[in-house]
């Protein structure tokens, strides 16, 4: 994403450190304070928040993606979504103030935080422009095009609250899907 010199990688290594979360742990909790941007290194994560006990899927981040919820991180305050493992998920994370001291101590330290927000920023507007304008199928197939590798490594009943509708309709969903084809 960005070009590092010798120096600015060691920096960089002492900025991040390594977290590993088990499945079913979580990143963060909803109530709690975001303290970490992480790169994911290897595994799977969801972002759900709770609605009237209805726990509803909002997006997912896979391997060689950055994970935060930045509406709690940047401005430092609590959550109202939850980041869990969905798999083992091995991480190098970085905190609030390390972050500052890389925009100003990495050249493209900047830069870097940029395109990884932007990232975030466009994922989240797709998703909303599509719970808006598009069917629970058409979700679906946006789905499996935005997530082609996750489809058998994610269950289907968080794939069915990512999309909106309940598992038994992902279940009519996927067996119209195979038959028109």
């Amino acid at each position: 994403m960005i070009k590092i010199s010798q120096d600015e990688e060691l920096i960089l290594a002492d900025l991040f450190k390594p977290l590993t979360l088990k499945s079913g742990e979580y990143f963060l909790e909803e109530g709690q304070l975001c303290r970490y941007v992480g790169f994911i290194e290897s595994g799977l994560v969801r972002y759900h928040m709770n609605d009237n006990g209805i726990q509803k899927i909002l997006y997912f981040n896979k391997e060689g993606e950055f994970v935060s919820n930045y509406q709690s991180f940047l401005p430092r305050e609590p959550s109202n979504t939850s980041i869990q493992a969905i798999e083992d998920t091995t991480l190098q994370v970085i905190s609030y103030d390390n972050l500052q001291k890389l925009y100003s101590g990495v050249h493209e330290g900047e830069k870097l935080g940029r395109l990884a927000i932007e990232n975030v920023f466009l994922t989240s507007m797709q998703q909303l422009k599509s719970f808006y304008k598009d069917s629970p199928t058409e979700r679906y197939q946006q789905f499996l095009r935005s997530y082609p590798s996750l489809a058998e490594r994610i269950p289907q009943y968080h794939i069915a609250s990512y999309v909106g509708i309940k598992p038994q309709s992902l279940s009519r969903i996927r067996k119209r899907l195979v038959t028109s084809k």
